[in-house]
């Protein structure tokens, strides 16, 4: 599990941080894990109760506290809806813009530099995983709706090859008489032959 000193490395206040934590903890599910957590920094006058970005395994949390920090706002995207994340650097900080397949955005300004482009990394690594997930969804949604997909011929399901013609015992003897006749065949070959053939019929 992700503790607090795992998210202050880039000059997130461990405040907010301690305050944040819990609650995002409470709001994933059993097998999601936090990964990042931004935390807003104003350059002009104080911000008691900073907006907040965190990345889990399964989705971004934009957090928004209200009512001067006493109750929270949470916004979440699911990776697999997210179509792009971007990010706009400033002279002293970054605005991080979520967009949406469905076409929805929500940005987040004056977020620390260092923390912006950690966001902007993760979240680019993370679409492009979602992409490829996305990108077999369709191929077999676009395969149920054929008709239940693509048939693979195996060993099993192979047509049978065509079998060879039978060919008739006295057309046998026939070739083998004319190659003993042309000394392709010694007496004793031809013998050995004959008798096979009659041993078949």
């Amino acid at each position: 599990m992700i503790s607090i000193n795992d998210l202050i490395t880039d000059e997130q206040d461990p405040k907010v941080i301690e305050k944040i934590l819990p609650k995002v903890q409470e709001f994933c599910t059993s097998n999601e894990e936090i990964k990042y957590i931004a935390v807003q920094k104003k350059t002009l006058g104080i911000n008691f109760s900073p907006d907040c970005i965190a990345l889990t395994s399964k989705r971004v949390i934009i957090i928004r506290p209200k009512s001067f920090g006493f109750s929270l706002d949470f916004q979440d995207y699911s990776w697999m809806n997210i179509a792009d994340i971007h990010m706009k650097e400033g002279m002293l900080s970054a605005t991080i813009t979520v967009k949406t397949l469905s076409g929805e955005s929500d940005s987040m300004d004056d977020i620390p530099k260092a923390q912006a482009r950690k966001l902007y990394r993760f979240g680019q690594e993370m679409e492009e995983s979602k992409k490829e997930e996305r990108r077999q969804r369709d191929l077999e949604d676009k395969r149920a709706a054929a008709g239940g997909g693509i048939v693979i011929n195996t060993g099993a399901t192979a047509p049978a090859a065509p079998a060879a013609p039978v060919e008739d015992p006295m057309e046998k003897l026939t070739k083998l008489k004319s190659m003993l006749d042309m000394g392709i065949l010694t007496q004793e070959e031809f013998d050995a032959k004959k008798a096979d053939i009659l041993s078949k019929m």
